[in-house]
């Protein structure tokens, strides 16, 4: 999805397509909206690119795997996640352990505030109230779910470690038997659809796990190993796969090394066939958030003739708008052949 042209090439080939004004007039949907923006220029053009790769993805014989990182579920972006689930307009989703403690937060029937970053934050604490930027949390409930997160690890086997991927599926079938309505975890638990916490204990679900712990309550192990395993494994349940990044971090390095590791283990991996990312960071520091998808070419974790698209943007304005466009198009979602994945034991190169 790049405008390149070759040492050769002339003025006349190289001046092919001209940029053509936005025109707000008849436009009949969010999937219109983004067909015409892709005419534009700029990040406004890169989302409408980025539309029609995920398009691409969902025609295709292809596992889709996506990559959450930030304070998402906080910032309102939970039921997005849901629909895209529920949809299969994703078959795989890999987060911050942070996101799904605040969705489980949610799912009990708890919210988030809206506040402002101008405010006092010594007050905020006096008052146990948390601020994330411009969103808001009672400090006091999440201590509660520290607690029930805890309590229900203490309950699991403690005679064997748990991937992530288990161990939030489980999460996810308990939450559903509490739920005031489907977040994240309970709609994956439904759906089949795998989740995996790379960075588990660096969330409140390791704290409330580990202070169960040291008040006896649990000898809870994670495999964390058998997490990389298992995501490569979804690698091979078709013969293409596609990746979408809202925001970078552990989530997309961990969806980026399956292709690696398909390869060491000689799986015929060739990279992510389609690739699609959403972020604000910036490739000149050098790290992995804003490395580009030129640069994982070079490791082999996406594919030499990708599809591929980059847009900086806040994730909070482009997945509204991508999810909505893409829901707008029910026929292609109902002729979606998704990839089904029993979760009950764990997943294998057969899967």
């Amino acid at each position: 999805m790049k405008h390149t042209g070759t040492l050769s090439a002339t003025k006349q080939e190289i001046l092919r397509f001209p940029t053509v004004p936005f025109e707000p007039q008849g436009v009949s949907s969010v999937s219109d909206l983004l067909t015409r923006m892709q005419e534009t220029a700029f990040q406004g053009k890169q989302l409408g690119l980025a539309f029609e790769v995920w398009k691409k993805m969902l025609a295709d014989d292809c596992v889709i795997m996506m990559g959450l990182a930030g304070a998402m579920v906080p910032a309102g972006m939970r039921r997005l996640v849901v629909r895209m689930i529920e949809n299969r307009l994703i078959d795989c989703l890999v987060s911050t352990g942070a996101n799904f403690f605040h969705d489980l937060h949610e799912t009990l029937g708890y919210f988030h505030y809206q506040g402002s970053p101008a405010m006092n934050d010594v007050l905020l604490a006096e008052n146990m109230v948390d601020r994330m930027y411009d969103v808001l949390a009672d400090e006091e409930k999440f201590r509660e779910h520290d607690r029930w997160i805890g309590e229900f690890a203490a309950r699991l086997d403690q005679s064997r470690p748990y991937t992530t991927r288990e161990f939030l599926y489980r999460l996810g079938l308990e939450l559903a038997r509490h739920a005031r309505e489907d977040g994240i975890l309970t709609a994956a638990a439904k759906a089949g659809v795998p989740l995996f916490c790379p960075a588990i204990a660096d969330s409140s679900i390791g704290i409330g796990i580990a202070c169960n712990r040291h008040n006896g309550g649990n000898r809870l192990m994670f495999d964390v190993i058998g997490d990389i395993a298992e995501s490569t494994y979804l690698t091979q349940a078709a013969p293409r796969t596609g990746v979408i990044y809202f925001g970078g971090g552990t989530p997309k390095n961990f969806i980026q090394q399956t292709e690696v590791t398909g390869m060491l283990v000689e799986y015929g991996v060739h990279g992510h066939t389609y690739a699609i990312q959403c972020i604000t960071d910036a490739p000149h520091w050098g790290g992995l958030s804003g490395c580009t998808f030129e640069e994982a070419q070079s490791w082999g974790k996406i594919a030499k003739d990708a599809m591929m698209v980059t847009c900086h943007c806040d994730s909070t304005i482009a997945m509204p708008i991508l999810v909505t466009a893409l829901l707008e198009n029910r026929e292609l979602i109902a002729r979606r052949k998704y990839p089904r994945f029993d979760l009950e034991k764990p997943l294998s190169p057969d899967t």
